[in-house]
């Protein structure tokens, strides 16, 4: 029995991801996941064998009972169970949005690997000028307020350049290794150079997608990060602009390999769109192709 329940889920265990809607804690995603999860354990309702019914118009209804076929069928036994572990990689705070990935059964060894590796997240920044608060966020205690008129989209962008050029140094210098050697021109040329160890947080890539102040936009690829650590990016970009700026919304829209057109938004948190997303995913790591957005049912 316990080698048959074992075969029966393992079609459900991999990796895939969501999207968590901003003032949701994680840990009530992955709570919502788990009973996704035990849907997945539900035998469809058919009639056990041995049950024959016949219906209104077709003569007097018979029912033929066999006590052996009724006493192993799961609607007299119940659903069988099998506990499988769901885990949460690169966490996202209740503030926050975007790209959630999650680890089902045998899939949290990956998503360790995943968590473990050096590989960089992207995410969507939205700033307001004009006013500073206690914990960088709009839904902060306000501490200061500053003109902006001054602010241009070209200071703007040499602010950038400026912080992106302290961050590369920052990776070269945490990265160990040679500048000078193939080792590290390879590394470089195939995305691979990062930090090796713990670092502090290192922003890869910088730029501006939209600017229409008071509200500005940012595109940004990092590493090590927290989504308080982002924040604080954009209050010291403000502070070098001379003014103020609070990050109004953070969006995380890559976490690795799984982008935000992969994931699952709240209303396919459901067992059948689980199951095919992860099928869908463990199928395409088998061939090695890249993972294409799943059909929703």
């Amino acid at each position: 029995m316990a080698i048959r329940a074992i075969r029966k889920f393992r079609w459900v265990e991999g990796l895939f991801c969501v999207y968590k809607p901003p003032g949701v804690h994680w840990k009530l995603v992955r709570d919502r996941i788990e009973t996704c999860r035990t849907d997945l354990t539900l035998t469809a309702g058919s009639l056990p064998p041995g049950v024959r019914l016949l219906g209104p118009g077709r003569g007097p209804t018979e029912l033929t009972l066999s006590a052996s076929s009724l006493a192993a069928h799961p609607l007299v036994r119940g659903p069988e169970f099998r506990r499988i572990k769901v885990g949460v990689g690169h966490r996202l705070d209740a503030s926050s949005s975007g790209v959630l990935v999650i680890g089902v059964g045998r899939g949290n060894k990956p998503l360790n690997d995943l968590y473990q590796m050096c590989c960089t997240r992207d995410y969507t920044l939205e700033g307001e000028f004009g006013f500073a608060t206690d914990n960088f966020s709009r839904t902060g205690r306000i501490v200061e307020r500053s003109t902006y008129d001054h602010v241009t989209q070209d200071k703007l962008e040499k602010v950038l350049a400026m912080l992106q050029q302290a961050n590369q140094k920052a990776l070269l210098i945490h990265s160990n290794v040679d500048m000078r050697s193939q080792e590290a021109y390879e590394m470089a040329v195939t995305g691979e150079l990062g930090p090796q160890g713990k670092s502090p947080p290192i922003l890869t890539g910088l730029r501006v997608t939209g600017f229409q102040p008071p509200f500005f936009t940012l595109e940004l690829q990092c590493l090590n990060e927290t989504q308080r650590y982002l924040r604080k990016v954009v209050h010291e970009i403000g502070l070098e602009l001379r003014s103020t700026a609070s990050c109004t919304a953070v969006r995380r829209t890559r976490d690795g390999p799984f982008t935000v057109d992969q994931a699952l938004t709240r209303g396919q948190w459901t067992a059948a769109q689980v199951a095919l997303t992860i099928q869908h995913y463990n199928n395409s790591k088998r061939q090695s192709r890249p993972l294409p957005a799943p059909a929703a049912l």
